[in-house]
């Protein structure tokens, strides 16, 4: 199917994928609108002000994430702009709602330092329940992230760091059942060293994985490298920085390959030298690092990708409804490691014989929602 010819026709008919509808959808009469606005919207404003804990109790906050993008790393796209980036907002938004029943204003900024990001959300924050960062370029992405953690009293949360690593967790986590590994034991390799890799990276050391060696395009990320840029020396500290060399010299040995690059970079010999019954995670899109069948054929016992063309999608909305859909419901100021941890761990328990064709549940499982939704508390 041309589904660039379909996308175009369907935005167009729609004028775009959302809207806003009233939550009391009866009848609008005097005494209705007399209640909801002028004069008894009044007492309503003076309660909240007197006590601004009763906003989620009165207003739409209790339901509401802001979609934040700069559009300056939109996935597969690179950085299109601000306006080029809303489709996708939008799209963000119609998985909250289609998922998780969230309300979502897709809010695309023409700036682009940290310091103006920070500024216009901490600006808009009280209109908002939780705040969801979207597509915004490494290194900017991860400076924006934890000032605004610490600074708003509502959970901000980058899915493209987060959604990404809780998901990766999860499919390594059933690809563990799978292959008879023990991830504590498994030496890991990871390419790609902006916001997913990352956040992968951390959050497979938070769990207790083995050995992890980082990878970006200029090779192993070691501690005798002078051209590492702040987020990267930082990333030292959960990787093995001893060794220098390319990826050919890291996948030797290793058990389990996650790549969040470029298409083609992992060759068949390279998985050849890897250890017995291999994972191999290639998630660039929307070309993988490795087709699917050329790593099976040299020997892979499972295989993802980000696509939903094969078997073992990785996918931020499998994780990220049901994560905002807790934070909402609880209260969470925060969304912390151990939300992560917690979320991943839920996700694959959704699977209850994980294969080779099914280590990760799909995002159309009725039950991923409650399930992760119940442990970020």
């Amino acid at each position: 199917m041309d589904y660039d010819q379909l996308a175009l026709d369907a935005h167009k008919q729609h004028r775009g994928k959302i809207t806003m509808k009233l939550r009391d959808e009866s009848e609008l009469t005097k005494d209705k609108l007399s209640t909801y606005y002028t004069p008894g919207v009044a007492a309503v404003s003076r309660a909240i002000a007197d006590d601004p804990s009763l906003l989620p109790v009165y207003t739409w906050t209790n339901n509401l994430v802001a979609v934040i993008s700069d559009g300056s790393a939109v996935l597969g796209l690179g950085n299109i702009g601000p306006r080029g980036s809303m489709p996708v907002m939008e799209g963000k938004a119609l998985l909250f709602k289609q998922f998780a029943n969230i309300d979502s204003v897709p809010i695309t900024l023409d700036v682009h330092s940290a310091d103006e990001i920070v500024s216009v959300v901490k600006a808009i924050a009280p209109s908002f329940g939780a705040i969801n960062l979207e597509d915004i370029a490494a290194p900017i992405c991860f400076e924006v992230e934890e000032r605004l953690k610490a600074d708003l009293p509502i959970p901000v949360f980058h899915d493209d760091q987060h959604g990404t690593a809780v998901v990766v967790l999860a499919g390594l986590i059933n690809a563990m059942k799978v292959t008879g590994k023990s991830l504590p034991e498994c030496k890991i390799v990871t390419i790609g060293a902006g916001a997913a890799g990352t956040a992968i990276i951390k959050l497979l050391h938070k769990y207790g994985v083995g050995s992890i060696a980082a990878v970006d395009s200029k090779g192993i990320i070691s501690d005798t490298r002078t051209d590492l840029n702040d987020e990267k020396k930082q990333l030292l500290a959960y990787v093995d920085g001893s060794t220098d060399g390319t990826l050919e010299d890291a996948i030797r040995g290793a058990d389990i390959f996650i790549g969040v690059s470029k298409p083609g970079l992992l060759t068949p010999d390279m998985v050849h030298t890897m250890n017995t019954d291999p994972i191999i995670f290639a998630l660039a899109n929307p070309t993988p690092e490795i087709m699917p069948d050329e790593a099976r054929a040299a020997g892979a016992a499972v295989v993802a990708t980000g696509r939903s063309d094969f078997p073992n999608q990785v996918n931020n909305a499998t994780a990220f409804p049901g994560i905002f859909r807790g934070a909402l419901d609880n209260r969470v100021r925060m969304i912390t490691d151990e939300h992560k941890l917690a979320a991943a761990e839920a996700i694959a328990s959704l699977v209850q014989n994980p294969n080779t064709e099914e280590i990760i549940p799909s995002v159309f499982d009725d039950r991923l929602v409650p399930t992760i939704a119940a442990v970020i508390v």
